[in-house]
């Protein structure tokens, strides 16, 4: 804690706050670390940047130094096989949730156009799935996403 600071640390947190939505990212259960990393982060940039309103303020820590603002909302990071992975991305569109997604063939391309153009070669059934993002209402996207588990 930086000497200036009048915070105590054994404070008690204020009450938990409640969102009417839900952030949910589901990776493939087979990925790599590196793979998990990279597919939650491009993910995470559509949801974040897929309304206004979802990022809070920017920070500003206590000697002045400015940092860039975060989601407002917490994100639930979940794992299923490419089956469920599948049926989530199905439930979601069925029940019209936009959703974020990030396939296999994206691994091998370097850019905005070339992503684009590899899901566009493909027909949504037989997309290789590595990884899904959604925000929607709580109760829709727990149903969206059930049989998914906790990532480890």
């Amino acid at each position: 804690m930086h000497e200036n600071s009048t915070a105590v640390i054994d404070s008690p947190s204020p009450a938990t706050v409640r969102f009417d939505s839900k952030v949910v990212v589901v990776l493939r259960d087979d990925l790599l670390p590196w793979q998990e990393l990279n597919v939650t982060a491009f993910l995470m940039s559509a949801i974040a940047t897929s309304a206004p309103g979802l990022t809070g303020e920017p920070y500003q820590d206590l000697d002045g130094n400015s940092y860039l603002p975060m989601l407002r909302q917490p994100v639930l990071v979940l794992t299923a096989g490419g089956e469920l992975l599948a049926a989530v991305r199905g439930r979601a569109i069925s029940r019209e949730i936009p959703v974020a997604l990030y396939t296999r063939d994206l691994f091998s391309t370097g850019h905005d156009e070339a992503n684009r153009a590899a899901v566009a070669a493909v027909a949504a059934e037989d997309l290789d799935l590595v990884g899904i993002a959604l925000r929607g209402p709580r109760n829709v996207v727990d149903r969206i996403v059930k049989g998914a588990q906790m990532h480890p």
